[in-house]
């Protein structure tokens, strides 16, 4: 097993990293449908510190072939920001802070939102391959929607667990696996993601994902638990 230190230049100021990725889908004949996803991320690894930052928005429409009339069936807004502070710079140990806030009404819930401090751990397996642990005790914050009518707001404590694992397959292509679950007294909420991405030149790739949210309380039972995303998006590096 690797430790950090090997591949880490701790003289060096590490610039930010960002990455905006697009899709859009639209399909016409028997069934009219548009859909529209966009993805912002940006990080920083410098000394002690490692930050990142994500925006994911997702909508979709679908016309009704017998009256003409266009109706939203997704309309969705993530985002998360995190810091970890590192014991050392060649440490594999941090303490993080992680914070989201989530939109979609289609989940049963107006918004959702979490703060959490934790331990967390990155493991090198290979030149290849390193995985982030984190775990730790939080808050969410969130509005149930009922029968269309937003309730008041809730809140409980929760306890964050999350994994990451980025596997660098070839010079031009890369794996990454995310999962996360948030425990709480009402509600937990887990997510995931699974991406292969591949370069199409020095800043251009294109990128496969599937994701997927889980919460195991929702209003009613017309409501389902688990909602997935499957994508194919263009991803420019700056």
């Amino acid at each position: 097993m690797f430790d950090d230190a090997e591949d880490m230049d701790t003289n060096t100021v590490e610039e930010w990293e960002a990455s905006a990725e697009f899709g859009l889908l639209f399909t016409t004949g028997n069934t009219k449908t548009e859909s529209l996803k966009g993805k912002l991320n940006v990080s920083r690894d410098y000394k002690k510190w490692r930050h990142k930052g994500i925006i994911d928005y997702y909508t979709a429409e679908q016309e009704d072939q017998s009256t003409g009339q266009t109706s939203e069936t997704a309309d969705s807004l993530f985002i998360s920001a995190q810091s970890n502070y590192k014991f050392a710079p060649e440490s594999k140990s941090s303490m993080f802070l992680f914070g989201s806030y989530e939109e979609d009404e289609y989940s049963g819930y107006e918004y959702q939102s979490t703060v959490a401090l934790g331990y967390g751990a990155r493991y090198r397996y290979s030149e290849a391959v390193y995985a982030d642990y984190e775990i730790g005790p939080g808050y969410a914050r969130y509005k149930p929607i009922v029968d269309g009518v937003p309730q008041e707001s809730e809140g409980s404590a929760i306890l964050r667990l999350a994994g990451n694992a980025h596997w660098k397959i070839s010079e031009t292509s890369k794996f990454n696996a995310l999962v996360s679950s948030e425990i709480g007294e009402d509600n937990t909420k887990s997510r995931a993601e699974l991406s292969v991405s591949s370069n199409l030149n020095s800043s251009l790739a294109m990128k496969v994902s599937f994701s997927a949210t889980h919460n195991s309380e929702v209003a009613n039972e017309t409501i389902e638990n688990l909602d997935t995303e499957t994508a194919v998006t263009l991803v420019y590096s700056f």
